[in-house]
């Protein structure tokens, strides 16, 4: 009895580590520090020259390079897990938009799409538009807004961002804490949708799937670590 139980053992854990490195295999880097052949330029075929840049391992938008627009990712996701680190800049605006529909932009340099509002809600002008604080960091912006006590760091420090979309339930998470969750397809949800800046885009937030985008607000933010996997 003691050799089966050891054996069961050895071929459960065996199991779990196995099942726990296939799950790391999952993520797919999409920023690795140097490589940007995962993004390109909205509208474009290519990473732009200018105004993005790889610096120190970063991934920076200086506008002090120019104003070339968002960068989306080649691949388009559905269900997906994406983290990434961000750090903004006194006063800067920026936002991570998924699901976005690169015809709804008409060939323009500003993508369409759900967004993760990244902000300075202290010096910048925009997180006391719109209703509630819902253009404040993490916030679904414009639609939901992030609760006043998040775990968000001072400008300058690294945040974690991380969304998880899975069908039409999706979750902003802001340094290991849910600070927003909500269903594409809820009622509710679709009235909200109605009455924002986003009501004359027929389906707005319901596509099955998009890219993933990093926003030019000419603000100067950086990005680390970015990565993503498929649920």
């Amino acid at each position: 009895m003691k050799v089966i139980l050891v054996g069961t053992l050895c071929v459960f854990f065996a199991s779990c580590q196995s099942k726990n490195l296939s799950m790391q295999k999952e993520w797919i880097t999409l920023f690795d520090g140097r490589d940007v052949s995962q993004w390109r330029g909205i509208s474009s075929v290519s990473f732009p020259d200018k105004g993005w840049a790889v610096q120190d391992g970063l991934l920076v938008r200086d506008p002090a390079q120019g104003s070339p627009g968002d960068i989306i990712t080649r691949k388009q996701y559905g269900n997906f897990e994406l983290v990434l680190d961000f750090k903004i800049t006194e006063k800067a605006n920026s936002g991570i938009k998924y699901y976005v529909v690169e015809a709804l932009s008409a060939g323009g340099t500003s993508g369409i799409g759900l967004e993760y509002q990244i902000l300075d809600d202290a010096g910048h002008p925009d997180a006391k538009l719109g209703k509630n604080g819902n253009r404040t960091v993490g916030s679904l912006y414009d639609l939901i807004a992030a609760p006043a006590d998040k775990p968000i760091k001072p400008v300058g420090e690294w945040n974690t961002a991380r969304i998880v979309a899975k069908d039409m339930t999706i979750e902003h998470w802001l340094n290991g804490k849910k600070i927003v969750e909500y269903k594409r397809d809820d009622p509710a949800f679709r009235k909200l949708v109605a009455e924002s800046k986003y009501k004359d885009f027929p389906d707005f937030g319901l596509a099955k799937k998009g890219h993933i985008l990093l926003q030019d607000h000419g603000d100067k933010v950086y990005y680390r670590n970015v990565r993503i996997r498929k649920l």
